[in-house]
């Protein structure tokens, strides 16, 4: 990202209007990081999965939906579409950089944190975030004969508590 004055730019009275920030997808230190990472999972760095990437990993572990992930791009002056975003996810899936989860038919999460774990999910906010603990642990899981556990993904629905306001 920059702040840098775009051409075209007009100024006023000698003062710079600021410019919206943009990405360096070709030459900034992030874009250089990602590039290994998409190269890594056998995926050719294109600018757009470049871009992407860029929004996905740049902050640690993070659940993003398509439309958070556009809006992000738009705000960064990305040239991304949305139907750009949401290949581009399918893709990252499929290499094995984000896990898709899917709540009630309703919202598609896209998760950084690929292994198995388990979440909270707000439905007053719209919010999935990661338990601080990991309770699949704690599951006593028998699987049918012939078959074994690979994953345990556990979601719990949370919802405000209108008790809990009232002893505030």
């Amino acid at each position: 990202m920059t702040g840098a004055i775009e051409p075209g730019h007009k100024t006023t009275a000698g003062r710079r209007i600021a410019a919206k920030p943009t990405f360096d997808w070709k030459d900034g230190a992030l874009a250089r990081l990602v590039r290994e990472k998409l190269r890594s999972a056998d995926l050719r760095p294109t600018r757009q999965r470049i871009s992407l990437a860029s929004l996905l990993f740049v902050a640690g572990d993070r659940h993003a939906t398509v439309d958070q992930l556009f809006d992000e791009a738009q705000a960064l002056r990305m040239p991304l579409s949305r139907a750009t975003v949401y290949n581009t996810l399918h893709q990252f899936v499929g290499a094995g950089l984000v896990r898709e989860i899917a709540l009630y038919g309703s919202k598609v999460w896209y998760d950084t944190k690929t292994g198995s774990h388990c979440h909270f999910y707000d439905e007053d906010k719209s919010n999935l975030f990661d338990m601080p603990d990991d309770v699949a642990g704690q599951l006593r899981i028998t699987p049918p004969k012939g078959k074994k556990v690979v994953g345990v993904d556990v979601i719990v629905r949370l919802a405000d508590d209108p008790a809990s306001a009232a002893e505030d």
